[in-house]
């Protein structure tokens, strides 16, 4: 194929869609393997070359015929590469610093769930002895009422009614410390 002449690239700025082909037709290849040198990913530089035509149909009307063509879109096709290559860049450090940011919540979530587990665990051991034997029995070995009354030969109502105290004391214990 021929070097597209001035005529061509003239045509191509009154809107020649013919010119635009044959234009496109004899820089594809050439302009394909230079974005690929830079950008070293196929696909990425398929998209470059074909966005860089676009914006030169779109903007056909400042073309200039007699400036060198070859320079102008070598020169399209590289800055691009470079601001691809700017975009990486930064969202590679938007990532390091979310992935950062998200690390930190967790160890201040886990500090957090760490002074509450310390908090619940003292005002267990705050409560009598014969409460917290009651509350372990409930929640660590999810006896019933009428299990734990069996087991320490006491009412169930005294089950109950000590249950009652012993979450109501840990409650005040656990709020009051985390304000």
């Amino acid at each position: 194929m021929a070097y597209p002449d001035e005529n061509t690239l003239r045509k191509v700025t009154q809107g020649d869609e013919s010119a635009f082909a044959e234009l496109y037709n004899y820089y594809q290849t050439p302009a394909l393997r230079f974005t690929m040198s830079l950008l070293k990913d196929e696909e990425e530089a398929e998209n470059m070359v074909q966005d860089v035509f676009i914006k030169i149909w779109v903007k056909r009307e400042q073309i200039k015929p007699d400036y060198n063509f070859n320079s102008y879109l070598f020169t399209c096709l590289r800055n691009m590469a470079f601001d691809h290559f700017k975009k990486i860049e930064k969202s590679e450090q938007l990532r390091k610093h979310y992935m950062e940011a998200i690390r930190a919540a967790g160890d201040d979530e886990k500090e957090e769930a760490e002074r509450r587990i310390g908090l619940v665990q003292a005002a267990v051991e705050s409560l009598s002895m014969k409460r917290r034997q009651i509350l372990k029995l409930n929640i660590e070995e999810g006896k019933s009422y009428q299990e734990i009354a069996e087991f320490l030969r006491i009412s169930k109502n005294t089950v109950k009614n000590q249950l009652v105290k012993a979450k109501q004391i840990l409650r005040e214990k656990v709020d009051f410390a985390t304000v």
